[in-house]
């Protein structure tokens, strides 16, 4: 531990001051904001402490600092030796985002941390510009949050001094939606179960399985099980978990499912340990997989699963969430300034 930490290991919730050690070094939590606002933390649903609930903050430190790991997967996938970009270093992490993200708790724990004396400081979250609190404390803060794509993919940052970090992909998880007319649509999926092993499956759009609003989108009790059970579905990306989605067409006796992106999203891609047989695609794969199923009287479709690839080409590639330009107030000053894996890493989780 190095002899400038002044942080501490704060207890709470399923969290004890003996969780932190020589790799996690210090760990807080602020609240303050929220209970003002919402009023009292429900710790029968949410932990008031430094606890993970989310599992966010794991996976980000992780991929920071985590030690090595050897011979792991996930599912099989990506097997090998896991660690953290710096196995060496240590962490302080402070929780902010588990019973809700307020500016206030967030500048909370900025300032402490500055006290605590980190020498980086990483910020996965966004809402507030944090620059003032951080000039000439000598601090180098890396800041994701102001490359979220915005208006003409602009970056939302235009300090000279904020470093601002875009995600980008290098390896890749494919699975395929091949459907009867002969295409191939290529998209990811962590799934590791009984696969379809290249059976063709009657598919339908969960638009045409259900009655209720919001009916393409898969939310729970919304698709009528006469009318998917034994079949792969189409659900739309949004509002609710991409993963619920499919537990949602498994529970009604659908075989598997293709998440498709609207434009919201547009191409971007993320694996996901899916319950059962799904890939997700890009919106114009998903737009085009939907024309056949509305011109084809009888839609079938099998997913194939690919495993891990690396060395994808080409890559590295920019995710699509993430901005490509300067800032729009001043775009004589180019954002971003560093450009690093952010996508489909696999790093720890919590277990809470």
């Amino acid at each position: 531990v190095p002899d400038s930490w002044k942080g501490a290991c704060e207890a709470g919730t399923n969290f004890t001051s003996s969780s932190c050690n020589k790799k996690l070094i210090g760990a807080r939590y602020f609240y303050n904001g929220y209970e003002v606002t919402l009023g009292p933390i429900d710790t029968s649903k949410e932990s008031k402490s430094p606890r993970d609930d989310d599992g966010h903050g794991t996976h980000t430190s992780t991929t920071a600092v985590g030690s090595v790991i050897e011979l792991t997967s996930l599912f099989d996938y990506t097997e090998g030796n896991a660690r953290g970009s710096h196995v060496r270093e240590s962490s302080g992490v402070q929780g902010v985002l588990n019973w809700g993200c307020f500016s206030t708790d967030i500048l909370a724990s900025i300032d402490k941390a500055i006290e605590d004396a980190v020498n980086v400081m990483s910020i996965s979250l966004g809402g507030v510009n944090v620059m003032t609190r951080l000039q000439n404390r000598g601090c180098l803060l890396v800041d994701e949050s102001g490359v979220r794509r915005a208006h003409n993919n602009w970056s939302t940052h235009h300090s000279r001094l904020q470093n601002t970090i875009n995600h980008i992909l290098g390896g890749d998880f494919p699975a395929y939606a091949s459907i009867g007319n002969g295409q191939n649509y290529s998209g990811v999926s962590l799934y590791r179960g009984s696969e379809l092993s290249g059976k063709l499956l009657p598919l339908i759009y969960a638009a045409n399985a259900s009655n209720s609003t919001n009916d393409n989108l898969c939310m729970t009790g919304t698709l009528t099980p006469d009318k998917v059970r034994g079949k792969v579905v189409l659900c739309d990306r949004g509002v609710n978990p991409r993963v619920q989605k499919g537990a949602v067409v498994k529970a009604v006796g659908g075989a598997g499912m293709v998440l498709s992106n609207t434009a919201a999203k547009g191409e971007e891609l993320v694996a996901d340990a899916h319950l059962l047989p799904a890939t997700s695609v890009g919106q114009k794969s998903g737009d085009a997989i939907k024309k056949y199923i509305s011109i084809e009287s009888d839609p079938i479709v099998t997913i194939l699963f690919e495993g891990t690839k690396v060395g994808v080409k080409p890559s590295p590639v920019v995710a699509a969430f993430s901005s490509r330009g300067p800032n729009s107030i001043t775009p004589n000053i180019l954002k971003p300034d560093l450009i690093a894996p952010g996508v489909n890493i696999l790093a720890g989780w919590s277990g809470a």
